[in-house]
């Protein structure tokens, strides 16, 4: 198949382009101009430089497409508030969906964050079927984001696109150039993070996540949720053990109302200096707007099962950003 994939630069789409290509697929990616698409071109891709608005540009890229992956939005790059989050988010994904749809591309996977679902209420892991009733009480723009996202996919489907959602747990792994979810580590590195907010996360493998991902576009249903999960562990354990790895002091616990506290405080520092806040609201979602899951949907249904450790994880991970000069 000639399968697409929007956002190979980041960790996701870097590790789906790989299992896309290992698979024997033929890979072709879009990008935006000033994308560094030049990291992957050891996979041999067909490329297409496109913006996230050109909708001619993106008809032409996803032509005689047989998949696509869409795994490229955006990690929020300074403060802003919420409403221009959301609307920035749905605009450059309409503009997607609507080239897919003028192309007839046959199957859509969008790339979700299982900080869209609410929390079980039982306290269980969460599962596919968990939705919020309206929007979201917490005004945190990455939460609201994703929701927003998701929302919208699900609504694609049911007016008749192919799209099917795939939800990674946190992911972490080698490629990670912003670094995204790897800030984890290298703020803790580094001496920023000398805090967290206790929460539950689930962590998987960026390789693993990337397969995963394509097992979904594969073998997914449309219209449906996948939550390709790993280990499920509580902050407290996971800054804990990322600290020893780094020889370092461990972050400390801090109460959710402080953290939230700090982040309105930087953005209010921000729009008046420019300086980028060190706790932002993306900072505060990752560690309290998640919670452990369940897998087992995609290990019936798609047969996919992680099979990274995540003492695996975490070493090979440090190794790349002490061997690219993050740490």
């Amino acid at each position: 198949m000639r399968i697409a994939v929007l956002g190979a630069t980041s960790l996701l789409g870097h590790h789906t382009a790989r299992a896309v290509k290992s698979a024997g697929h033929e890979l072709v990616l879009i990008h935006r101009p000033e994308s560094r698409v030049g990291r992957l071109n050891y996979l041999e891709p067909e490329c297409h430089a496109v913006e996230r608005l050109d909708y001619v540009g993106l008809r032409r890229a996803l032509k005689d497409i047989d998949a696509v992956v869409r795994c490229d939005d955006p990690f929020p790059q300074k403060p802003r508030r919420w409403q221009e989050e959301v609307a920035s988010a749905l605009d450059e994904a309409n503009h997607f969906y609507a080239a897919c749809l003028a192309t007839h591309v046959p199957r859509i996977l969008y790339v979700g964050s299982s900080i869209a679902l609410p929390r079980h209420p039982e306290g269980l892991p969460g599962h596919e079927g968990l939705f919020y009733e309206g929007m979201p009480r917490w005004r945190n723009p990455f939460l609201l984001t994703r929701w927003a996202l998701d929302e919208q996919a699900r609504e694609q489907a049911r007016s008749g696109l192919p799209v099917i959602i795939g939800i990674p747990g946190m992911s972490l792994g080698e490629m990670d150039f912003g670094p995204s979810t790897g800030r984890l580590i290298t703020a803790i590195g580094s001496g920023q993070m000398t805090h967290y907010v206790a929460g539950r996360r689930n962590l998987i493998d960026a390789a693993d996540a990337g397969r995963g991902l394509l097992l979904t576009l594969e073998k997914g249903r449309v219209g449906e949720r996948y939550l390709l999960t790993g280990q499920n562990i509580e902050m407290k354990a996971l800054t804990e053990r990322i600290a020893q790895l780094l020889g370092v002091a461990p972050p400390q616990p801090m109460p959710l109302a402080l953290a939230r506290g700090m982040a309105v405080l930087g953005r209010l520092r921000y729009r008046l200096s420019g300086e980028a806040p060190m706790l932002d609201d993306v900072s505060v979602a990752f560690m309290v707007g998640g919670q452990f899951l369940d897998g087992s949907k995609a290990r019936n249904e798609l047969r996919f099962v992680a099979e990274t450790p995540l003492e695996e994880t975490l070493e090979r991970t440090i190794r790349w950003f002490r061997a690219n000069g993050y740490l």
